[in-house]
């Protein structure tokens, strides 16, 4: 069933508009505006032209999606295949089936709503049209990784978005950016490299390096040997980029330091193209090598989920200094563990878990950084103990929508019920009760009991970040220091106006409704209509895991 009916031949002219327009929009970028683009203001020119162009992707890949036969998710559609280097017998290999469309999907949006967001509060830095063409370039790498299906290529676009990201967190970060954009290069190139050691074993031992042909053949080709060697050596570079604990190290650091709409990007989509090789390259070509590293990747998994939580809950706490972008960075890290254990399962329902929390992930934590960074363009900082305040209004006081929408961010990153965080948790958890034959079921019966401790925590520091920030912490008057006790002139931010009476704050501008409303409508469907995800990841996840029979 497709909701419109689209001929093959412009299926496959929209996934190829999809990966290539963005890399043509960025080469436009750095060129000289016509004249009559222009305008009176050039700068607003460039970034009116990375809206212009991400929202050209953002609408071909929902025509895409449109035309998508939602009756056969497990067939790979709007497929091209070119030869590219007869040589090595590189393919220009383009497909997407109900694993890679929702990934797309999501890449596409996010990427418009942060181009929408900066043409508004273009983060402070050098040239505009710079970033505009960074910015397409790493949309245009991250849709390649999930549209290819040649393993070369995958590569290529795996490491394509590297460069963008150092230059957006090296030229337009915060305190402290050069360390950590150098910290985010050199993890995430020398796992790249032990990754592209592992890609070339398979291609050179099988004989193809076609992605679809490998996941026919379900490691038949290759003996245990070289499928444990290969799932290491890709395994490292994947769990770097996704990351798993303890190749986590540069995230905090990462997210700390870049702008608002690089966080955005970078645990929107960035962190979801290492798990995605897990589901589409390692399941599936090395089932074997994969059966033998499952334990080791679900105890990795757990205590990853228990350590990002006990991170955030020791930045959490009163006097700590703790920083809320650090803080949602480690959630991040106990989030793609629930992930990582899904996959680890190597069953239907933890891997299909594991896609909806990589979807759910992108939604909740890219609005939890949107939020998170107009938080600290108010306050001027992000520091946890400084947002709470010593007048006990803090955020449902001064800005009541603003606090609002983070409280539902918040509720909906530790999985309440009826959003989008809880359905990848849950499956996930179900599926390591029951693992795939040949794993030790006590062994993930064990791994579930954590990952559900886990749970615990994260609503324990989520809940702890909605009393401090949006509540605040009363100080009694006798305690408060002389200048706080005294009323101050509206215009003065961060002192009362009027004796027991909070200064306000800006709350949500238009521009920042039009960013962030389409996230939080999508966590509230997925998380009422799972079977919007499920219906396109589980038939594809079926034939995957069976080595590519229905």
């Amino acid at each position: 069933m497709t909701v419109i009916d689209i001929s093959p031949s412009v299926m496959q002219f929209l996934l190829a508009f999809i990966v290539v327009a963005p890399l043509l929009g960025a080469v436009a970028a750095l060129l000289p505006a016509p004249p009559g683009l222009r305008g009176k203001n050039p700068d607003q020119a460039v970034l009116r032209h990375g809206v212009t162009v991400t929202g050209a992707v953002l609408i071909a890949a929902i025509v895409l999606a449109t035309g998508f036969d939602h009756d056969q998710p497990a067939t790979m559609q709007a497929t091209t295949d070119i030869s590219w280097i007869p040589a090595l017998g590189v393919r220009i290999h383009l497909g997407i089936d109900g694993i890679s469309l929702p990934l797309l999907l999501l890449t596409a949006l996010l990427t418009f709503l942060c181009a929408l967001y900066s043409y508004f509060k273009l983060p402070a830095g050098p040239s505009p049209k710079a970033f505009t063409a960074l910015v397409l370039v790493l949309e245009s790498g991250t849709l390649a990784t999930f549209a290819v299906l040649d393993l070369l290529l995958f590569f290529l676009a795996f490491e394509m978005v590297l460069i963008p990201m150092y230059f957006l967190i090296a030229r337009w970060g915060g305190d402290q950016r050069r360390a950590a954009a150098w910290k985010f290069i050199l993890y995430t190139l020398l796992g790249s490299v032990v990754m592209l050691l592992g890609l070339l074993l398979i291609g050179l031992k099988s004989g193809t390096f076609d992605m679809v042909a490998l996941a026919t053949d379900n490691g038949r080709g290759l003996t245990t040997s070289v499928q444990v060697i290969a799932v290491l050596a890709i395994g490292v570079g994947l769990a770097v980029k996704t990351p798993m604990w303890p190749l986590h190290s540069w995230l905090p650091d990462a997210h700390t330091a870049a702008p608002t709409v690089g966080s955005v990007l970078l645990a929107g989509v960035l962190l979801k193209m290492g798990t995605y090789g897990f589901v589409r390259i390692l399941l599936p070509i090395a089932p074997d090598g994969m059966r033998t590293f499952a334990p080791y990747l679900a105890a990795f998994a757990v205590v990853g989920i228990v350590y990002g939580s006990l991170a955030c809950l020791a930045l959490a706490r009163n006097g700590a200094k703790g920083d809320l972008k650090r803080l949602i960075a480690y959630s991040s890290v106990g989030h793609m563990g629930f992930v990582l254990l899904g996959i680890a399962t190597m069953t239907p329902t933890g891997v299909n878990g594991a896609l909806f929390a990589n979807i759910a992930h992108g939604l909740i934590t890219g609005l939890l950084f949107f939020l998170v960074g107009a938080i600290k363009d108010r306050y001027g900082t992000a520091d946890l103990d400084t947002l709470a305040g010593a007048t006990g209004a803090a955020l449902y006081g001064r800005a009541p929508r603003l606090g609002a929408l983070l409280a539902f961010a918040a509720v909906a990153s530790l999985g309440l019920p009826g959003l989008a965080g809880f359905w990848g948790e849950m499956l996930t958890l179900f599926g390591a009760y029951s693992p795939a034959e040949g794993l030790s079921r006590p062994a993930f019966r064990t791994f579930m009991a954590i990952g559900a401790f886990g749970t615990l925590l994260t609503a324990a520091y989520m809940l702890i970040v909605v009393r401090r920030v949006c509540m605040g912490e009363h100080t009694p008057h006798s305690q408060l220091s002389p200048d706080d006790r005294t009323p101050r002139p509206a215009d003065a931010p961060g002192r009362p106006t009027a004796a027991g009476s909070p200064p306000q704050l800006a709350d949500i501008q238009t521009y920042e409704a039009a960013a962030w409303t389409p996230l939080a409508a999508l966590t509230v469907l997925a998380g009422l209509w799972p079977a919007i995800l499920l219906g396109l990841t589980d038939p594809a996840v079926q034939k995957l895991l069976a080595g590519g029979k229905s």
